[in-house]
């Protein structure tokens, strides 16, 4: 009863012109839980450029999220099949799993069919026609734990990434989700729109059986490059230790990333492939800051920046670096920062603190967001001692 009124309030808006609201709002929108089998009306398609078919009523039974097999590349349906198979496997779903970059966060957002991904989700957001409908026709459904760091605009619009060119998604709703695996949904339309590896990730259900017991024959199936990991220990202790983790990041920085696996350290720190960082994290001098550890795909823009800020007479407004590599969670979460990919950049900390305006020179924005860089001073919790990479610039 409570979760069924807990996903009914959440819905951003009722039958007709979708529309984000406030809180207070949405506390008195209408959309009532519905049952299996009786749908709540139409709703109206907002995007029909990223519509799918909507998914009817529900009429198969639901099912429980244990394991998530992730993987940066599409997984072979003979694979997917012998998962399936596995001994103490009773379901499992083929969905699509990025994470894309908002605000120095990594967002997880799974692109779906709705009709079947809803078969995992808590009973009340599964029961909930109007939700399905919203997804089905173009708009975004958020798990409720991430509604702060879902950054709407003035129309309801979330920007599905951190640079200019992000595409917006509109958000339908916000809901009780899957436990262990926050995330946005969108559809399959919108997946391939945003260049989500297809089916590359599997929600598997173990039912009777204890999920521990199923890790072990399921990774035999998946190899070793493969992470699978126990939503059931996720939701209760925050992150198995002994699961091999990956980042699959979409947009217009993943070739700087590549392919990120690591495993989780005590103290908020994280381990990445050895090998990832021999390729990908680099010593260097550029100018102003001297020597710093980045992704070496940075060094060509940050190099570019710094020399025009030295050629616009502004060099003496900067004074300490902070740190730009920095394989750890943004503290007291369990998501990355881009400093884990030595994708971002702290200047002058000790008077750009968090959450305040800071002293940064606003010529020194200007220029670095010229270079492909975001300022973290224009956040909706503003960290304005950090610059991050938003999109590759080659300098000519």
């Amino acid at each position: 009863m409570v979760a069924a009124a807990l996903s009914a309030a959440l819905l951003t808006a009722c039958a007709g012109t979708p529309a984000a609201t406030s809180g207070h709002d949405r506390a008195g929108a209408s959309g009532a839980s519905t049952s299996a089998g009786t749908p709540t009306g139409t709703v109206p398609v907002a995007d029909p450029s990223h519509a799918v078919p909507p998914p009817g009523p529900r009429t198969q039974h639901l099912t429980s999220a244990d394991l998530l097999v992730f993987s940066q590349h599409p997984l072979p349906a003979a694979v997917v099949t012998a998962v399936q198979h596995a001994k103490g496997v009773t379901g499992v779903a083929q969905i699509s799993l990025a994470q894309v970059s908002i605000e120095d966060r990594l967002l997880n957002v799974v692109a779906a069919d709705p009709a079947t991904y809803r078969l995992f989700e808590p009973a009340a957001t599964a029961d909930n026609q109007q939700i399905w409908d919203r997804v089905a026709g173009g708009e975004l459904a958020v798990a409720a734990p991430l509604q702060k760091k879902v950054v709407l605009d003035r129309t309801g619009y979330a920007r599905l990434g951190s640079s200019a060119a992000a595409p917006l998604v509109h958000v339908g709703a916000y809901v009780e989700a899957i436990p262990g695996l926050p995330s946005v949904v969108v559809n399959d339309a919108w997946g391939r729109a945003l260049g989500m590896a297809a089916g590359n990730a599997l929600l598997v259900s173990t039912g009777a059986a204890a999920p521990e017991g199923v890790v072990k024959p399921v990774r035999a199936i998946v190899g070793r490059s493969v992470s699978v990991q126990r939503l059931d220990v996720v939701a209760r202790d925050g992150l198995d230790p002994r699961a091999l983790q990956t980042a699959y990041v979409v947009g217009s920085v993943a070739d700087a990333i590549g392919h990120y696996t690591f495993r989780v350290l005590g103290g908020g720190k994280v381990a990445p492939d050895p090998a990832w960082v021999a390729s990908h994290i680099v010593t260097a001098p550029v100018p102003i800051l001297g020597e710093v550890s980045c992704n070496r795909m940075l060094f060509p823009q940050l190099r570019a920046a710094l020399a025009e800020v030295v050629a616009r007479g502004l060099a003496h407004t900067i004074h300490h670096y902070d740190g730009c590599y920095n394989p750890a969670y943004i503290p007291g979460t369990t998501v990355l920062s881009n400093h884990a990919f030595g994708l971002a950049i702290d200047i002058d900390a000790a008077t750009n603190q968090r959450g305040t305006r800071g002293t940064m020179n606003r010529g020194v924005v200007q220029i670095f967001e010229k270079w492909g860089f975001t300022w973290g001073g224009t956040w909706h919790y503003t960290d304005p001692m950090h610059f991050e990479m938003n999109r590759l610039v080659r300098p000519g």
